[in-house]
């Protein structure tokens, strides 16, 4: 099995930590992957905070610098925020959630506001960790992605999370109705949303039928809502393939035994076309496709959801993009409007995708790519 980028992420921290400090020519070689790739890794790293980027070489971002990198340091100084210090805490800095603290970073950085970032790496057990560490470090407010089932949370999840006790801005994420901090101020993409979007796209260029193929993720139950709504409204029928369960979110096994059946569908003629999430996902069944001598988009027709990746395949492909940086963004203006005034009235702000018309479609493209 090919070993995923937040795998590779987590071996890189590692050996830094253990190193404190590392070229990035020896990370490539003790890591065994090329250069590019350990320079691309470090710098996706260094811009979350989780390393500390230098001339060459890679450190941990608290240990001691030698002299060299001490003066190179000093010869670019960075004056520190004077603003309050906001806390976020994330279950990755990898892919998706890259973009959201890049926005969040923006954001703070023009009102002069200082942001630490916490990774969980989707483990529950880090949430209560990584805030009560926030906290300790003068965190004046807080922006989380709490690690809890896809379901949502429990009451326990959500007691937990009051008991913070200072300005909070969830992202990406809910509490119900009836559980304490249902009405915490809130950030999210209209997944659901961009899912209709997607259906109704396929469907004006034709399409009756319409398969839906989704990993066991977050963002797996808006995806399906609107996928759902889109389709009933049309008349079309059901074709969710999607792994509904798996022991953790993004089950690999489950996910790749329904791309098979996927291409089954498409070899057979019954489904023509289909969305599938995430971008990645799609790239991969691209390739299945290829070796099945399936064409896209002449045999069929492909939409993504997400759009890391979805420029760069070899039939670029079209997207369903999430406003992952303005996400971000409008997390941190919210959470400092709490702090300005902390009896402002509570908000729910949903950023609707848009769909990026490429080549795996079949349309004329519309959308130029960024």
């Amino acid at each position: 099995m090919r070993e995923s980028v937040e795998d590779r992420h987590t071996r890189i921290l590692r050996l830094v930590r253990e190193r404190e400090s590392v070229r990035v020519s020896e990370l490539a070689a003790a890591l065994g992957i090329s250069v590019e790739t350990a320079r691309r890794d470090v710098t996706a790293l260094a811009e979350v905070g989780r390393v500390r980027r230098l001339h060459g070489s890679v450190a941990w971002p608290t240990s001691p610098l030698n002299a060299r990198d001490a003066r190179l340091v000093r010869q670019v100084p960075t004056p520190a925020p004077s603003g309050p210090v906001l806390g976020m805490v994330v279950p990755t800095a990898n892919y998706f959630y890259r973009s959201v603290i890049r926005g969040a970073r923006d954001a703070a950085t023009a009102a002069g506001a200082r942001l630490l970032v916490g990774i969980t790496e989707y483990r529950p057990d880090q949430d209560a960790t990584r805030i009560r560490n926030m906290v300790e470090a003068g965190a004046h407010g807080l922006l989380l992605t709490p690690c809890w089932n896809i379901e949502g949370p429990t009451e326990r999840d959500a007691a937990q999370l009051a008991d913070a006790r200072i300005p909070t801005v969830l992202v990406e994420r809910q509490i119900p109705l009836g559980l304490p901090g249902a009405d915490l101020d809130r950030v999210a993409s209209d997944h659901a949303g961009g899912a209709a979007l997607a259906v109704h796209h396929l469907a004006g260029l034709g399409h009756r039928r319409i398969a839906l193929l989704s990993r066991f993720t977050h963002t797996w139950p808006h995806i399906r809502r609107g996928y759902r709504a889109a389709v009933s409204a049309l008349g079309l029928p059901d074709d969710d393939i999607s792994p509904t369960h798996g022991p953790h979110p993004g089950h690999f096994d489950e996910f790749e035994r329904l791309a098979d059946l996927l291409v089954e569908l498409i070899r057979s003629g019954d489904v023509r076309a289909a969305i599938v999430h995430t971008d990645t996902d799609a790239t991969n069944l691209l390739q299945r496709l290829l070796a099945q001598a399936v064409r896209v988009p002449r045999d069929f027709a492909l939409v993504c959801y997400n759009d890391e990746l979805a420029a760069l395949t070899d039939t670029p492909l079209t997207s369903v993009s999430p406003a992952n940086h303005a996400v971000g963004e409008t997390a941190v203006k919210l959470l400092l409007r709490r702090l300005e005034d902390p009896g402002v009235q509570r908000s729910t702000i949903e950023w609707l995708p848009k769909l990026v018309i490429r080549q795996s479609c079949g349309a004329p493209r519309q959308t130029p790519d960024a």
